[in-house]
């Protein structure tokens, strides 16, 4: 099984990106993202899966399922800082419509249970600075569960800044061991950009490293763009890197057939001593990440970015 998806490969004519519980070695997590020109919609019967609604780029998306009628507060892009989100659960009508050019995720978990539709807004969205050093990266967590109540998805994002390292150590939630792992699938979708002061000529991209265990090997070593998936059924994924001269984003949906919405992880062994020097160092001061506020450089003449640590 190619566990890399390259942007393009599982498009639908609705969708850029489709991936569906019940596709082939899946089972519990969806994503589906959509380009909308300006009052263009989309409409899905949510059936028995709940939904997150995730603006990335697109300053006002509008989110309809009887009785709620709401507007998202988005963002010009996946870089400037977080936005509105809303949570739709299962059995519902969704339609999101476009006030403005937009791209939009529509994150999904198959869900056991009954909740009631939210909106996070982007005021209550935690952002967190985590590692230190090269290993620094900015955490949006929107919908982990102590922000959001659903019944199984869990959702984040993560914006790495060029010549950093993000999920790292390598870690990995593929087994139910109480109070120590869940097991939670998880869908990775990235997007990339050139730092400020780069050419228009360049080609923004990163790299997303999974691999297994002798008992359930899986192997992933690809360079990834923007519209780029990379699925992880199991085993120890990362590091996320972004190289230098280019910012990365992932937006991260897990969910798993535990009893308990829980995020528990557990380091590689043979890395996680990383962690024990970031003590000694200072986080990247380009984080936090807001609205970008230096143009790029055309520069034709040149010749010469707990659970959520892992993230």
């Amino acid at each position: 099984m190619n566990w890399h998806k390259p942007a393009g490969s599982i498009s639908s004519a609705d969708y850029d990106v489709v991936v569906s519980p019940g596709d082939p070695d899946w089972a519990h997590t969806g994503l589906r993202v959509a380009n909308l020109a300006a009052g263009e919609s989309r409409t899905i019967e949510t059936g028995d899966q709940e939904f997150v609604i995730v603006p990335l780029a697109g300053r006002r998306v509008h989110v309809s399922s009887e009785p709620y009628e709401v507007e998202l507060v988005g963002r010009t892009d996946v870089f400037a800082g977080p936005t509105d989100v809303a949570y739709v659960p299962r059995g519902r009508t969704l339609t999101v419509t476009a006030s403005e050019p937009s791209r939009v995720a529509f994150c999904s978990a198959v869900a056991g249970s009954d909740q009631r539709f939210a909106v996070v807004t982007r005021d209550r969205v935690p952002v967190e600075l985590r590692g230190a050093g090269n290993a620094s990266r900015q955490v949006h967590n929107f919908a982990t569960p102590a922000v959001l109540q659903a019944d199984s998805i869990i959702c984040c994002e993560v914006l790495t800044p060029g010549g950093n390292w993000s999920s790292y150590p390598p870690h990995k939630h593929d087994e139910e061991r109480p109070g120590v792992e869940t097991e939670l699938e998880e869908v990775y979708y990235f997007e990339a950009r050139t730092e400020p002061g780069g050419p228009a000529s360049a080609q923004p991209h990163g790299y997303q490293a999974v691999h297994g265990t002798p008992e359930r090997p899986i192997d992933v070593d690809a360079r990834v763009v923007s519209g780029d998936v990379v699925l992880v059924p199991h085993g120890w994924h990362g590091p996320s890197m972004a190289p230098p001269g280019y910012d990365l984003y992932y937006l991260n949906v897990m969910a798993g057939p535990g009893p308990e919405r829980a995020w528990r992880i557990c380091d590689d062994p043979a890395h996680g001593w990383v962690r024990d020097t970031w003590p000694d160092q200072q986080p990247d001061p380009r984080l936090p990440f807001t609205a970008r506020d230096r143009p790029r450089k055309d520069r034709t003449d040149d010749t010469t970015n707990d659970p959520e640590e892992a993230r």
